[in-house]
């Protein structure tokens, strides 16, 4: 009986493997992905369904209180009903006052907001980088935190010439907080190894913070932003009640002393629905900064 020794054996040639035919995928990834009639994917537009339906049920549950005379607990027989409320909204969307108000709202909006954001995004860095500015700062900070913006509108209308830049030192005030407390914190979670390692490689100080300080921080600081758009909206509108000459707050009120509620209601889905926007534009900006994110980059 021979053996064949197994370093012999290692040496045959052997046959090619075989190789896997690839398999063509079926569904909604071959190629492109299949649209509707509508000229969307059906997964977008199954998303979309899906965000109109609690506001279409929202609609019907308003419709049948209001068209019934409902009174419960809550009254609803003196409230306008939809329709009541479109034909009021199809008259101011051919009025020009309508739109000057949107706009005053919007650039209150723009201006406050913005001067928070910048503002809040520079001290809360020098506060969470350097333990002097803290000494310094941070006691500033923590107790004009808690006073509300709406409380500093007599103080606004004493200090400032015009009820304009009061309107928005409030609007700024009351965004500026949320910004500057999330960038604090991101700056104090952010990884050491992270600035470690770039300094290791030779990364000055500057590039450090525009490299990889500021980067790491974008996802605490976006999320700062977005509570604090939505706080710059409740106080702007609050501001423009109280002392505003203009603004889609200053409508509204109006509107409540005329006894108007169809007008009110308008006012109030005006405010509902620019919130919406400015939010959504807050968040699709936080989701292409911070694309390096994993669930970001899917």
């Amino acid at each position: 009986m021979t053996t064949t020794p197994v370093s012999q054996q290692s040496l045959k040639p052997t046959a090619d493997p075989p190789v896997a035919t690839p398999r063509p995928r079926t569904g909604l990834r071959v190629g492109f992905r299949p649209l509707t009639a509508l000229g969307a994917s059906p997964r977008r537009l199954a998303a979309r369904a899906q965000a109109a339906l609690p506001l279409a049920a929202a609609l019907l549950l308003w419709y049948l209180l209001t068209a019934n005379d409902v009174v419960l607990w809550l009254r609803f027989d003196k409230v306008p009903g939809p329709a009541d409320v479109y034909d009021t909204f199809k008259g101011q969307l051919v009025s020009g006052s309508y739109y000057h108000d949107l706009l005053a709202s919007l650039r209150r909006i723009l201006l406050g907001f913005g001067l928070a954001a910048v503002s809040g995004v520079a001290i809360g860095m020098a506060v969470g980088r350097s333990r002097v500015v803290q000494a310094l700062v941070r006691p500033l900070i923590e107790v004009a935190r808690p006073i509300p913006a709406i409380a500093l509108v007599p103080l606004a209308i004493l200090v400032f010439p015009t009820g304009e830049q009061g309107i928005v030192f409030i609007t700024f005030f009351a965004a500026f907080f949320p910004v500057v407390v999330s960038t604090i914190h991101a700056m104090k979670t952010l990884p050491k190894v992270w600035e470690e390692a770039a300094r290791t490689m030779g990364a000055r100080r500057l590039s450090v913070l525009a490299h990889v300080v500021l980067p790491g921080a974008m996802p605490g600081i976006f999320s700062g932003l977005s509570v604090s758009v939505g706080v710059a909206w409740i106080c702007v509108i609050s501001a423009e009640m109280i002392s505003g000459q203009f603004g889609i707050g200053y409508y509204t009120w109006q509107s409540y002393g005329l006894l108007d509620y169809s007008g009110v209601i308008v006012g109030m889905l005006s405010i509902g629905i620019l919130g919406w926007g400015t939010a959504w534009l807050v968040e699709r900006l936080g989701s292409r900064v911070n694309r390096w994110l994993p669930r970001n980059a899917r």
